[in-house]
């Protein structure tokens, strides 16, 4: 992954993003661990943490080794990186950085970048000062990612924020080198927005140069209120300028060779037309070569802002164009637009053939082609008749959360308790094997809902968060539970890692937990070890009549705590 300028190497869309900012000079790195995006943290972790040899030896990433490649040079701590306690927290960190005058790279998956949005809006109406990329990784089909399908391209809308989408890994490695760029040349944070399939894919990526650092940088803030206070009436100032930004940034747009049109022809075909962008160009093109011809296709790398005018040539004197896109038709309804103007009567196709809901497949995409070509095509599909057993998803064999759901059934009648779940590994207690959660949202919202429930009955509630979750956001939903009074049951599962996203680093290896919960004023406070059966089963009949809230700290490591 460290090899030589020039070599050419495998690597995950994730593992590209993180030597294209290397290649660029990264100073600060900051992250909240979640996947499809974890994979980004933990090398950067890796690397700051063991001065890596950049010889034969790999570094370890959960399950995954990757390769170090060749060269007598060490790492060092060229660049600064942390697990920050959340996405916001880690966005602020590195808008500091930045404001310091250091390139930076945030991290985070879909959901991070809703908990940073306070702080991202107005960042946008500053802008940076040391080069901003940010990546966003979506879940599209929800493999990781189960409160919600959400779709991030539209974060740039509202905070005009430029955003690029690449497509494989030597895209991710390309783009993100060229967000550096443009962060630096408009003095605006970019948007890196990536998908599970572009995140977790491989492919060879041809790398570049990499100069090794063996000092941490070091930056300075320089007072600049026009700059860096957003209060009226100067924020309205500051959002004019941000607007003209944008159109200069549309105008680079314009002629960037991330925006292309590929297959022009001059037969019939040149009538119709296929507008795509980042994973979904891959599917098309693995559709026109299963159906053996050729369209063109016009594949935006810029989603924000959209190179309007090269939009506009490409559907100029076309009768047909499908666009394909994965979640919300945005494209779609943008290439419907400036159609009115340039080609009222176009078709325009795209979510009337291909679903809003779930990833693209490429043989939906297939289909969708094949009526737009008006050629006849049935997807080839083999059916075996196998019988197999349903399995649920569980926790490991071994994981401490056994031991606590178990204590729990015998401490409660399940059906007479109300059971909040959170994000974290013991989301698995919704499975019905398990059965123990009656509602799911966001981090630290078993806290927050359970709180808003005890205040409107009288039902017994038992909350379940996990330590790192509990530091994400947990705290002021606790605090706003003891300062309102009501009593909730929380159990904090204290396994000593952040487990689902690959065993990174828990804020509670150094701050004890029971110390935080102490002074936000609980009361009932207990630690313990679930392995205890009797004690635990003795401390949830206990704290679950309480009149105030109740704490229970559940204290045993992950199993894949060294």
């Amino acid at each position: 992954m460290l090899g030589k300028s020039g070599e050419k190497v495998i690597l995950l869309g994730n593992e590209a993003i993180v030597r294209a900012a290397l290649e660029s000079g990264v100073q600060f790195v900051s992250t909240y661990p979640g996947t499809p995006a974890s994979e980004i943290g933990n090398l950067f972790y890796e690397l700051s943490q063991s001065r890596v040899r950049l010889g034969q030896s790999r570094v370890r990433l959960g399950q995954s080794r990757v390769r170090l490649g060749q060269g007598p040079n060490r790492l060092g701590k060229g660049f600064l990186f942390e697990f920050s306690v959340n996405e916001k927290i880690a966005l602020e960190a590195g808008m500091g950085a930045s404001f310091s005058g250091l390139k930076v790279l945030v991290a985070m998956k879909n959901f991070g970048a809703n908990v940073c949005q306070d702080a991202l809006l107005p960042l946008m109406y500053s802008g940076s000062l040391g080069p901003m990329v940010i990546l966003v990784a979506d879940d599209p089909s929800c493999h990781s990612s189960a409160q919600s399908e959400e779709n991030s391209r539209f974060i740039s809308y509202l905070g005009h924020i430029p955003m690029l989408e690449p497509a494989d890994p030597a895209e991710c490695l390309e783009f993100t080198k060229l967000a550096f760029v443009l962060s630096q040349k408009f003095k605006t944070p970019v948007i890196i927005r990536t998908t599970t399939r572009v995140s977790h894919q491989r492919a060879i990526v041809k790398l570049g140069k990499f100069e090794s650092k063996i000092r941490p940088p070091v930056g300075e803030f320089v007072k600049d209120k026009e700059k860096f206070v957003t209060l009226p009436p100067r924020v309205l100032e500051m959002k004019k300028e941000l607007l003209e930004k944008i159109e200069k940034i549309r105008d680079f747009a314009e002629k960037s060779s991330l925006n292309r049109v590929e297959n022009e022809r001059n037969d019939i075909n040149q009538k119709i037309g296929i507008i795509t962008s980042s994973v979904s160009y891959l599917y098309v093109l693995e559709a026109l070569k299963e159906l053996k011809t050729s369209v063109p296709i016009l594949k935006l790398g810029f989603f924000y802002p959209l190179p309007r005018k090269k939009i506009e040539r490409f559907i100029r004197g076309k009768k047909k164009v499908l666009v394909v896109e994965e979640l919300e038709p945005i494209l779609e309804k943008e290439a419907r637009e400036l159609a009115k103007e340039v080609n009222p009567k176009l078709e325009i196709l795209g979510k009337n053939l291909l679903s809003e809901v779930g990833e693209l497949k490429p043989e939906s995409i297939t289909v969708a082609i094949a009526k737009l070509i008006k050629k006849r095509y049935n997807i080839r599909q083999t059916v075996y008749n196998i019988r197999i057993s349903r399995r649920h998803p569980q926790p490991c064999p071994g994981c401490p959360y056994w031991l606590v759901f178990g204590a729990l059934r015998q401490a409660v009648n399940p059906e007479k308790v109300i059971w909040g779940g959170d994000i974290g590994c013991y989301m698995l207690a919704g499975t019905p094997i398990i059965d123990l959660q009656d509602y799911l949202f966001c981090m630290g919202s078993s806290l927050g809902i359970g709180h808003g429930i005890k205040k409107a009955s009288q039902q017994k509630l038992i909350a379940f968060i996990g330590d790192s979750t509990f530091f994400h956001s947990g705290i002021p939903a606790l605090i706003n539970t003891v300062i309102n009074r009501s009593n909730p049951l929380i159990i904090i599962l204290d396994n000593r890692t952040t487990a689902m996203t690959g065993h990174q680093p828990s804020p509670g290896e150094k701050i004890a937990i029971e110390e935080i919960v102490k002074a936000c004023g609980v009361k009932n406070i207990k630690v313990l070890d679930p392995a205890n059966q009797k004690e635990m089963i003795e401390a949830v009949k206990d704290f679950l009549d309480k009149e105030e809230v109740s704490v229970i700290i559940s204290r045993h490591p992950c199993l894949f705590v060294k």
